[in-house]
């Protein structure tokens, strides 16, 4: 029997099946399409996914095809600075191309041992006490103890299982290409800027080698998204808009995308759970949709190996629904509002007009940088130190870098005082007694994705918050 078997080869299921490999996981990737696909849905990662990766060792890999952007303007594309003392190592944005980012997360995945079979679309599932049975395409039967659901915003996991998607339809829609033009690049760059002072869904961005990411706003919705537009009716919008259509041809692809906003009732049905968009979808405003995937994954991959492996305490799994799905639903408020802002209408440019007032403030413009690069998250872990549930930054030891200590994927005590202990769950947590400067806190326990379970001095208090995350002691 396998043990998790992943319906979606995406950005969320390789950053999933990296993670439960990093337990011994026996995990199978199921992917749909035959081939990688060659679109770019997603141009980048945040700070917060940055810091996921350097969690894990792979931020090199991810640097050296990318390019660090400074971090600001994220919200509705109101263009301000990013706030001095961002409270991470990783103050910018990492441009990068999904295609990309999914071929580092491939490569990864099957380095740790995941196995990834391409031309497999999952179509069945049934599932009792011991597990869960996928039927494929081509007839096939899988059986695996668990199943998540990486497969995307129209995901057949979510569908064969009935869980609830409410939320609300499109309402406006955008065509997106990239395309060949002939237009001079200065003449692309005056068009397009003069264009965005009152429509912010418009855009044509440079990708190299004369090709360009050309998006702008439809005309209504289409009654089938899934059917992409046509290069004539690209053109007739960038000329309605811009008063020229560049002289787009030759396009690698189009496709269109609406601002449907839906969020998942529930993440888990018995064995069988929902990440990434599978489990949310919304407006890709402030570019979250792929960072939350993969924030996603991070969440559920620890504690769905300890589940496999026969530690998790009781309610584990469970919370991967109860810290996610919060975060999720302000991720969906947030892209609401973002594109009211970013309407044409009157009244919400003169909204817009406030809140770039607003913005002016340090403390409102970090506050909404935090939400957009989910470096803000907090989970409710009760009363505590003011560090309870947030993740630590990357912080400088006296021998090193905390992230550094963090990549295989265990718990990590981090230890300021020199005489805490860990003994009984040195299989699952690892202590450290080093000393950093950037750390007000005698001692921090994190879970394996960096976020604080407990901190303080007193060794008895330890004890009571270890079993609640790792599990009872070994004999």
């Amino acid at each position: 029997m396998i043990d998790v078997i992943v319906a979606g080869g995406g950005p969320t299921g390789l950053m999933l099946a990296g993670e439960l490999r990093l337990h011994g996981v026996h995990v199978l990737v199921l992917e749909r399409d035959a081939e990688p696909t060659r679109i770019v849905r997603s141009l980048g990662l945040h700070a917060r996914s940055v810091e996921v990766m350097d969690q894990r060792g792979l931020l090199e890999r991810f640097l050296a095809l990318g390019t660090r952007y400074p971090a600001g303007g994220f919200f509705a594309g109101i263009a301000k600075p990013a706030p001095d003392r961002l409270d991470t190592a990783h103050p910018y944005t990492l441009g990068i191309p999904q295609t990309i980012t999914d071929r580092l997360l491939a490569e990864h995945a099957a380095e740790m041992g995941a196995e990834i079979r391409r031309g497999r679309e999952l179509v069945g599932l049934s599932q009792d006490e011991h597990g869960v049975t996928a039927g494929l395409a081509d007839g096939t039967r899988l059986r695996s103890r668990y199943l998540v659901g990486c497969d995307g915003g129209r995901s057949t996991v979510r569908r064969l299982l009935g869980v609830g998607f409410p939320g609300e339809p499109s309402r406006v829609e955008t065509l997106l290409g990239e395309v060949e033009v002939t237009a001079p690049p200065d003449v692309l760059h005056t068009v397009t800027a003069e264009v965005r002072k009152t429509h912010k869904r418009f855009g044509a961005m440079p990708l190299g080698d004369g090709v360009y990411r050309v998006v702008a706003p439809a005309e209504g919705v289409a009654e089938d998204r899934t059917v992409p537009p046509t290069l004539d009716e690209l053109k007739r919008q960038l000329r309605k808009l811009a008063g020229t259509d560049f002289g787009v041809h030759s396009p690698r692809w189009l496709s269109r995308f609406g601002d449907a906003t839906r969020l998942a009732e529930r993440y888990r049905t018995g064995r069988v759970l929902l990440a990434g968009d599978a489990a949310h979808i919304h407006p890709p405003a402030g570019g979250q949709g792929l960072n939350l995937g993969i924030q996603d994954a991070f969440n559920l991959g620890w504690k769905l190996a300890a589940e496999v492996n026969g530690w998790a305490p009781e309610g584990l799994l469970d919370s991967y629904h109860t810290e996610r799905h919060p975060v999720a639903a302000e991720v969906l408020d947030n892209t609401r509002a973002q594109m009211e802002l970013m309407s044409v209408e009157p009244g919400p440019r003169a909204v817009r007009r406030l809140v770039s007032e607003l913005m002016a403030f340090e403390e409102v413009n970090r506050y909404l940088m935090e939400k957009i690069t989910a470096i803000g998250v907090r989970y409710d872990l009760g009363e505590g130190h003011e560090l309870l549930g947030r993740r630590l930054r990357d912080v400088g030891l006296k021998r090193g870098r905390l992230y550094e200590l963090m990549h295989g994927g265990r718990g990590l005590l981090l230890d300021q005082t020199g005489r805490l202990s860990v003994a009984g769950w040195a299989d699952r947590v690892d202590r450290v007694a080093d000393t950093s400067e950037e750390l007000d806190a005698p001692a921090v326990l994190l879970r394996p994705d960096g976020h604080v379970a407990w901190a303080g001095d007193d060794q008895r208090e330890l004890l009571d918050r270890l079993p609640r995350w790792f599990g009872a002691a070994a004999c």
